[in-house]
């Protein structure tokens, strides 16, 4: 990697943002929209759950397949060739016109996306010494920004121009993203010779070595859990409860975002006091959220939907919180092992993100609003236990030595 002077560091920092925000928008541009393609397409909402559940599954899947190559290719390389896919993608499901190719081209945009994950290492790495958090932070912010936004944006534009002209827009905008990155960015080193099989091996070794690993994973997971099976209902709900449309769902996008913005805080909150205690307070704070909105049945309608609001300010803070300090743990194990390390957080993750939509669609079909509120407290409860299991084994073991 060609060195970097701190003003153009600043100013990769910057663009790797706007990259992450913009291509991991791709797969929340749908949420907004199932009651416009449900309408279009003839989809039951069960078919309407699929449609967010195989895109995350697609990530996910990208994530654990395709995010090592990072560890031995040029990341600015794969980088552009995933942006040229993911633009094609777009565009391609703008024009389907039956559930099965919908499905299909929506895993597939899901694991195109992972471009968004190929960014966050490259900020990893440009970070000055000392400053990963708060870097690693300001690239997260654009990341979630971009997954928030995006439901803005696309119940607005789908509101007024339809759906499919809003996929449209998408694919242009990764298709300049693209173009940015490539002008921007600098080569890369790779930092293994190991062949794509050995390079896969590898990452169960990884899992095995690392239990400060498997606990970040699955704790973030489960906080997907709750994140996406409220983002996958919302729309629904509301449209069903309030008789408010896609452009009104978007809006609350505006309200998670906030909590977005801490994310530079959060890293540097990490930096500070350790990273351990910002997952704790992280997934307490989902918890939380979550848990007031049990309060709703008591509320007239307009206070309902401001503590919705509310609500998705908490726990969008809380779980961005967590993210940035478990990526601060994890690539502290093996920075020579970062691409493989963030695939294996990152496919926990978005594991957590396609079972939350597919649980979150099954369960508002059995019991509404509640028991998709239910899924999301008690998730992210079991999040916040397992990050409290994990500051006492770091207690015992710093006891034993």
């Amino acid at each position: 990697m060609n060195p970097l002077s701190s003003k153009a560091v600043s100013w990769v920092i910057f663009a790797l943002a706007l990259g992450a925000g913009f291509s991991v928008a791709a797969i929340y541009y749908s949420q907004p929209l199932l009651p416009l393609m449900g309408s279009d397409l003839h989809l039951t909402i069960n078919g309407m759950g699929l449609v967010p559940t195989l895109t995350q599954a697609g990530y996910a899947l990208g994530i654990l397949f395709l995010l090592p190559l990072g560890d031995r290719h040029d990341r600015r390389r794969l980088i552009l060739v995933k942006s040229a896919a993911l633009a094609l993608l777009l565009l391609v499901c703008s024009l389907t016109a039956h559930l099965p190719s919908l499905l299909i081209v929506s895993l597939l945009i899901g694991m195109a996306a992972t471009m968004a994950q190929d960014i966050v290492p490259a900020a990893a790495i440009l970070a000055p010494e000392g400053k990963q958090g708060k870097m690693v932070g300001t690239v997260m912010t654009g990341l979630l920004l971009g997954i928030l936004l995006s439901r803005t944006v696309s119940g607005f534009v789908g509101a007024a121009f339809g759906w499919r002209i809003m996929y449209q827009l998408a694919a242009v905008s990764i298709a300049l993203i693209g173009v940015l990155m490539w002008s921007v960015l600098p080569r890369f080193a790779t930092h293994s010779t190991l062949s794509y099989p050995a390079l896969m091996k590898t990452l169960v070794h990884l899992w095995q070595r690392y239990p400060t690993l498997r606990r970040a994973a699955f704790a973030q997971g489960f906080l997907s859990i709750a994140f996406s099976a409220f983002w996958s209902t919302l729309a629904l709900m509301l449209l069903e409860k309030y008789q408010l449309g896609s452009a009104v769902a978007g809006t609350f996008g505006i309200a998670g975002a906030a909590g977005a913005l801490a994310a530079p805080l959060a890293g540097g909150l990490a930096d500070r006091v350790g990273a351990e205690k910002v997952t704790q307070l992280g997934a307490g704070l989902v918890t939380v959220s979550f848990a007031l909105m049990f309060l709703l049945p008591v509320l007239p309608p307009h206070g309902q939907l401001i503590l919705i609001a509310l609500s998705a300010v908490g726990f969008d803070l809380g779980l961005q919180s967590s993210l940035v300090a478990h990526q601060n743990l994890v690539y502290g194990l093996e920075p020579q092992a970062r691409g493989r390390l963030n695939a294996l957080l990152f496919t926990g993750v978005f594991i957590g993100m396609a079972l939350g939509s597919a649980l979150g669609s099954k369960l508002y079909s059995i019991a509404s609003w509640q028991g998709v509120v239910m899924l999301a407290s008690v998730s992210g409860l079991i999040a916040l236990l397992i990050r409290l299991f994990d500051a006492r084994q770091l207690q015992r073991a710093a006891q034993k030595a």
